[in-house]
């Protein structure tokens, strides 16, 4: 089988695209035909962490496929169901909360490859109303703003929700999610265009990351932030947030290290909050939430497996709006 095997190198000069071992599932493992897979900004830190001495790594959270072997110990899979994955490994319980949360693309090989082998406990029925690319990309990015939404974040119905960097996938995502519950939701994004798309997706205000948000949104405006981004906006945060407001923070585009005028934090009581990815109960409560509301997610572009530069270059200059998802159609292993 075709594989994305990423090695002797950082960044993106390590991948490679060849052939790859063909494995069997063992003990209560499923092996999936992939139909489709996704990418993710996770992909591109694992990248530039990596080095030469590293051993070969196939990456890739997101996938949907169709199993095709099935190992010992395993109740409820058949041959031939179409399933999508839950990419958090050994996760079980919202509750108990792992101190690293494992992922499916690293340490253990991942979905850019035309199968994969994953835990039986790891796939659910594939929801119908959704294309092949859709149910691809939707795994760790509607899981990640689900979690953060929801379940950290606690929105409510009739609250604002602000999403500074429109145009990930998870940010994507937390917009759809949040208008289906009933909130009000601005963003901000340094692109024009996407200011523009995000308005005509439902969102009421789009901003200039780079204006002033106060002026434009007024002051104590804002019930929930989601946080993707880390310094370059976090001082923001404190001018249009409400006293009792809560900041979910999730990512570290822009550096790992943030100033908080500690004032603004305890007098209006504001609540900083941490979170990542999600357990199997949140996956299975977020594909509820999906079909209940039939949303679906916003795919900027699919590529071809042997296209995998190209999508990780556009993804690594900002440029997509939504999830980039891989086709595997055009692969020789899948002539469908």
């Amino acid at each position: 089988m075709k594989v994305i095997s990423h090695k002797n190198a950082s960044g993106l000069e390590g991948l490679n695209y060849e052939e790859g071992a063909d494995l069997l599932p063992g003990v209560g493992e499923v092996k999936i035909r992939l139909k489709a897979a996704g990418i993710n900004h996770r992909d591109l830190f694992l990248m530039d962490a990596r080095t030469a001495a590293d051993a070969p790594l196939i990456l890739g959270s997101d996938g949907a496929g169709i199993v095709e072997a099935i190992g010992t110990n395993v109740g409820f899979a058949k041959l031939g169901d179409e399933v999508i994955i839950h990419p958090c490994l050994g996760w079980e319980k919202t509750a108990e909360v792992p101190a690293v949360p494992a992922i499916l693309g690293g340490p253990t090989s991942g979905t850019l490859a035309q199968s994969v082998i994953v835990p039986a406990a790891n796939v659910f029925p594939k929801p119908a109303y959704l294309s092949w690319e859709e149910a691809g990309v939707l795994p760790l990015s509607a899981l990640t703003a689900y979690r953060a939404l929801f379940t950290k974040g606690q929105l409510q119905r009739g609250e604002h929700v602000l999403i500074p960097g429109i145009g990930g996938g998870v940010a994507t995502f937390a917009m759809l999610m949040a208008l289906a519950a009933g909130a009000t939701v601005s963003a901000t994004s340094r692109s024009k265009a996407k200011q523009q798309v995000a308005i005509a997706q439902g969102a009421s205000s789009a901003l200039d990351s780079h204006s002033d948000w106060r002026s434009s949104l007024g002051p104590h405006a804002v019930d929930l932030i989601l946080d993707s981004i880390g310094p370059a906006t976090f001082g923001q945060y404190f001018e249009v947030i409400k006293p009792n407001g809560r900041i979910v923070t999730f990512g570290a585009s822009s550096g790992d290290e943030i100033t908080i005028p500690i004032r603004a934090l305890f007098f209006p009581q504001v609540s900083v909050i941490g979170t990542s990815m999600g357990s199997r109960e949140e996956f299975a409560a977020m594909l509820a939430f999906m079909e209940q509301h039939q949303l679906r997610p916003v795919i900027d572009r699919v590529y071809g497996l042997s296209q995998i530069k190209e999508a990780f270059e556009r993804m690594k200059r900002g440029e997509q709006y939504g999830n980039i998802g891989i086709s595997m159609a055009q692969e020789p292993h899948d002539p469908s």
